[in-house]
């Protein structure tokens, strides 16, 4: 299948965009225009303990009827049930994708067992850090985690640590390094007492570039400040699915937790990687998040298409990416502690679906991913909602709102959630010109084209009760498929990320000739070149 104009519902919902593309929200909603049950009520759904409501968006009936039937054609479902199988959905890696059976209670999913294992052996280790049997080299209980990773061994991890914060142990800080800037580490490493620290090194080839110059300067660190060579185990751990290099680095057999291929990076706090989380919240917490998320795999699985919650926001994301021709799209977390959702986001919707060729090797000649970004409000309200409001780029936007506060200041959260669902509500209304008049008043009429808003601007807001484990869980897992609903219409593979691959072995190369001796200036282009002598003679310096 090639997503194309041949797919008769990607036909219909081209004519159906011509005829509602300038229809107006706000027309929409005016009375006389909005019968029972409301637009509010037929377009806001629930799934997983997560509300959504879709009715902000620039949707008709009719548009969600042509894009679940465009799911439809495009197989989504069976593409859903082939990944929940085990089947190969990775076919350039030849690779099952299992993210799923991470949390999967039932003892006939993939991999149960080897799964269970695992995570005992992680509960077991976590509960020995968290109780403080776990001591370091001089006798004293572990106080600093800090978690060695890149991409998904990060992201997710520092994301989940830093929503959970409220439920973690007081006795412990986590603490993320990822750069390979060196002052990334070295800011880290600025106030913590080396007999107090336990570093986790997480990576899946144990040979990242970034993780194991990290790993290495951390463990010198530990030498340098009185730490013998042999005592390094009660400091270090390893999470990987090459043990062997785990053990040459120097890490304990004992000490190296299992990660599998069938595991893509961005999909895997659920697993070992996951170990810094289940430190900081426990494992009956950790527990949780991952029921979080099987409620939401089941309800992907079983709720009807048409009241599916990955399914629709996926399609909803198609139709403005495809047809309205939106660039990007932004997630306004109204919660600071979901503070690092968008950075997770951006891996995990660019890094899945930011491809070229579908999957028979053909080129696509249509949109795939939209760009992803974001910011907690209210700060992003006072940093660029302005381009928002009244920019000539429409972008559609995720606001998401945790309805109670996992915090004492309760004052604070009703004006916090009166800023969410006003905005929400103005960038659907907009002003007028004859609204803009009113308020200009009749002495400074040249204000009137400032202080007017096009409106109309499209909006979903997803609501959680209270932000616990299991409904970031549930949360995290909703937009994992969101991705793959998008994918699988777009006929691309979601679960590689060969222009990472390229980008490591090319700074390979280009290390090599900044700290040789001697460099081969014909090797690169002449601009590559040039910057390539600049930098070397400042580090000669």
């Amino acid at each position: 299948m090639t997503l194309n104009s041949s797919l008769p519902a990607w036909s219909s919902l081209q004519a159906h965009y011509e005829q509602i593309r300038d229809a107006r929200l706000r027309d929409w909603f005016a009375a006389g225009n909005d019968p029972a049950p409301t637009r509010a009520e037929r377009f806001t759904l629930e799934g997983a303990g997560i509300t959504a409501d879709f009715s902000k968006n620039r949707i008709t009936d009719e548009t969600l009827k042509l894009l679940v039937q465009l799911a439809r054609e495009a197989h989504v479902e069976k593409r859903r049930d082939a990944m929940f199988a085990g089947e190969i959905v990775n076919p350039t890696e030849g690779r099952a994708v299992l993210h799923t059976a991470l949390r999967a209670s039932a003892s006939s999913a993939p991999f149960h067992k080897e799964v269970a294992a695992e995570k005992a052996k992680m509960a077991a280790f976590a509960d020995q850090v968290r109780s403080g049997a776990w001591t370091g080299y001089t006798g004293k209980r572990i106080r600093h985690i800090v978690n060695i990773g890149i991409g998904g061994s990060d992201l997710g991890p520092k994301m989940v640590v830093h929503a959970l914060k409220h439920l973690s142990s007081p006795e412990l800080d986590a603490h993320f390094v990822s750069n390979v800037d060196g002052a990334d580490l070295y800011r880290a490493l600025q106030h913590l007492d080396p007999e107090e620290t336990l570093a986790i090194v997480v990576s899946k080839t144990f040979t990242t570039l970034e993780t194991m110059t990290n790993a290495r300067s951390m463990r010198d660190w530990f030498t340098q400040r009185g730490c013998p060579e042999n005592q390094l185990a009660k400091h270090f751990v390893g999470v990987s699915a090459n043990p062997t290099e785990v053990v040459k680095f120097g890490i304990a057999k004992e000490n190296v937790f299992e990660m599998w291929d069938w595991v893509g990076g961005r999909y895997s706090l659920w697993s070992a990687v996951g170990l810094s989380i289940m430190i900081s919240i426990g494992p009956k917490q950790f527990d949780e998040l991952l029921a979080g998320a099987e409620a939401m795999d089941t309800h992907f699985r079983e709720a009807p298409l048409e009241r599916n919650l990955p399914v629709l926001m996926g399609m909803i994301g198609i139709w403005y990416r495809n047809f309205f021709g939106s660039q990007s799209y932004l997630v306004a977390p109204y919660s600071e502690a979901l503070h690092l959702l968008p950075s997770y986001l951006q891996q995990l919707e660019m890094e899945s679906n930011g491809k070229q060729a579908r999957l028979d090797g053909t080129f696509v000649d249509y949109a795939t991913s939209a760009i992803t970004w974001g910011e907690p409000g209210t700060n992003g309200q006072h940093a660029f909602f302005q381009m928002l409001h009244q920019g000539p780029t429409i972008v559609p936007i995720d606001f998401i709102a945790v309805l109670t506060p996992e915090h004492p200041l309760t004052d604070h959260h009703p004006k916090l959630l009166a800023n969410c669902f006003a905005q929400s509500e103005a960038l659907m209304l907009g002003r007028t010109e004859e609204e803009a008049k009113k308020v200009a008043g009749p002495d400074k009429p040249q204000l009137v084209p400032h202080i007017m808003f096009p409106g109309n601007r499209p909006t979903t807001t997803l609501m959680v009760d209270a932000l616990t484990a299991r409904s970031l869980g549930a949360l995290i897992a909703l937009y994992e498929h969101k991705v793959l609903v998008q994918g699988t219409v777009w006929n691309i593979n979601s679960f590689d990320q060969w222009g990472v691959e390229l980008g490591k072995i090319l700074g390979k190369v280009v290390e090599a000739d900044l700290t040789s001796e001697t460099v081969d200036t014909k090797k690169h282009d002449s601009s590559t070149s040039a910057l390539i002598a600049r930098a070397r003679a400042a580090l000669k310096k």
